[in-house]
């Protein structure tokens, strides 16, 4: 689990810059330091638990193994659809 202070960044994040349509390179940068902070303390992979996320990282910015929920959930929506 991030720390205090990281989760309120990805909070303000989310909520004020994402949720808008915002995209900037500090969040970014931000986010990654924390997927970074959470892999230096034993995470073997990080959940991005909230549809906009996916929209600032991608796996290939990472080594971590990222889990994006609205990815993983479109897919199983098409494997159950077929």
């Amino acid at each position: 689990m991030p720390t205090e202070p990281q989760r309120e960044r990805v909070h303000s994040v989310i909520y004020q810059e994402l949720c808008l349509g915002v995209v900037k390179a500090d969040a970014k940068a931000d986010y990654l330091n924390i997927v970074a902070s959470l892999a230096e303390r034993g995470a073997q992979g990080v959940i991005l638990g909230c549809t906009e996320i996916g929209l600032l990282i991608q796996q290939a910015d990472t080594s971590v193994p990222l889990f994006d929920t609205t990815e993983i959930h479109a897919e199983q929506a098409v494997q159950r659809a077929l």
